[in-house]
């Protein structure tokens, strides 16, 4: 997840001003200590690591507040930060795979062709024709680009989608749904398993 409003990359969303409002929006996640005087390390989700830091206190989402007094890069993604209040190994070892959120009114607001990753999450999926495929649960990046994950309502295996213009091929936040262009060796497993049944 990207936490700095991502371009678009199909036709323009509709945009929203109020969408997510409320909504805790995930930054990071704290590593092993480093050194003995209380720093600990980051896994940052950022685009650029560092901005974990931009968006004041955070939350482990269940009331516990954490602020960063400092963050330095370490490596790619990797941070060291200091902590308000976590002055030993100790302390900063207990947080070890605490995740980071920031509250979705902390970010700064997308522009009109821009959005978070996180504002898919919940959007109905359905195909040009208008036909339900299920709602997105998430979108993850294995390291080979952006996977979409739509949940079929009625259960079943997920579908694992590039998120791509081809693909996404229509975003509307008002609407709460995303149009999908599935791929051709998907929509011919389809036709395969109707003609079965």
């Amino acid at each position: 997840m990207q936490a700095e409003p991502t371009p678009h990359p199909s036709a323009s969303p509709t945009p929203s001003p109020a969408r997510g409002e409320g909504k805790l929006i995930a930054l990071g996640v704290f590593g092993a200590p480093q050194g003995v005087r209380g720093e600990v390390r980051i896994k940052s989700y950022t685009r650029d690591p560092k901005a974990v830091a931009a968006y004041g206190p955070l939350t482990d989402g269940h009331g516990a507040r954490f602020v960063l007094e400092s963050v330095r890069l370490l490596k790619d993604e990797m941070l060291v930060a200091r902590l308000e209040g976590i002055a030993n190994r100790e302390a900063a070892a207990a947080l070890t795979g605490v995740e980071l959120f920031a509250r979705r009114e902390q970010l700064p607001p997308p522009d009109e062709d821009e959005f978070y990753y996180d504002d898919l999450v919940g959007l109905a999926a359905v195909s040009r024709a208008g036909a339900p495929l299920g709602r997105v649960v998430a979108l993850n990046n294995y390291g080979a680009g952006d996977i979409l994950e739509i949940r079929p309502e009625g259960g079943g295996e997920s579908l694992l989608l590039p998120f791509s213009k081809a693909v996404a091929v229509e975003i509307d936040f008002h609407g709460g749904r995303i149009v999908i262009e599935l791929p051709e060796e998907i929509e011919g497993e389809e036709s395969s398993g109707d003609a079965q049944t």
